[in-house]
């Protein structure tokens, strides 16, 4: 009789799992929905944008991570943001309206955002994975935010989308006036080329390393065929970003 209880027991929770995880998707979708004032549709579409690689470990029912939307999320942003910025500033030269666009998609930008939703609460994520490090939630959430404006898109459609950036992204921070300091190092670094009349930039990877839920990428940068900068990230725009305030300081020093 003991033996057939812990029996019983055990396929109970090999069980359970999945069946809990149904039911936090399902609530957690819901709330979801009603915080944005938005009807989901494809409902798997938000699930894996809400997925995190580093979940893909912890169930093996999740093959696929929310990476691919997030780099849909990613140009559907810049586009939108990019169009913001044209009609909003009519006389202003392309060097403003790049500087300020990447002000609006960067990491700091996209972490505030998802911090007026409270994003993390929906992330799918190993814990393991941010050890505790605020900075880890952030590029968590940020991407997760990525990954949502491409499931909205993908689902909904483009309009969708816009709206959905300009509540959450655009209009809190233009018009609260929040994005004034020059994040973008590759934007600084490629203006500086061109006043000096300078080859553009060009961006190595040299290595990349770890598992697929913590890769770590060295990013060399190019002047001609001369290296002159060295960057260090989680993922090839962080690392490019690093590269370029390298350069920038050895510049400025």
């Amino acid at each position: 009789m003991f033996s057939s209880f812990f029996r019983s027991l055990f396929d109970k929770l090999k069980k359970t799992p999945k069946s809990d995880l149904v039911n936090y998707e399902h609530e957690k979708l819901s709330l979801l929905e009603t915080k944005l004032n938005m009807s989901f549709g494809k409902t798997e579409y938000y699930i894996k944008a809400l997925t995190h690689r580093s979940f893909l470990e912890l169930s093996p029912d999740f093959q696929k991570s929310n990476e691919r939307l997030e780099f849909l999320g990613d140009a559907v942003l810049g586009l939108v943001t990019a169009e913001t910025l044209f009609k909003k500033y009519p006389t202003k030269h392309e060097g403003f309206l790049t500087k300020y666009r990447s002000h609006l998609v960067d990491k700091e930008s996209l972490f505030n955002a998802a911090k007026k939703l409270n994003l993390i609460q929906y992330v799918l994520y190993d814990k393991r994975y941010v050890k505790g490090s605020d900075e880890g939630k952030k590029t968590i959430v940020a991407d997760c935010m990525e990954a949502l404006i491409g499931a909205i898109y993908i689902d909904k459609g483009l309009q969708t989308a816009a709206d959905f950036i300009h509540k959450w992204i655009i209009v809190p921070n233009v018009e609260s006036g929040l994005v004034k300091v020059d994040k973008n190092h590759k934007g600084k670094l490629l203006e500086y080329t061109h006043i000096h009349k300078l080859p553009n930039p060009r961006y190595k990877i040299i290595s990349e390393a770890g598992p697929d839920h913590n890769k770590e990428f060295v990013v060399h940068v190019f002047i001609s065929d001369n290296k002159w900068g060295h960057g260090e990230g989680k993922n090839k725009k962080a690392a490019e970003q690093e590269a370029a305030k390298d350069l920038l300081q050895k510049i400025n020093d």
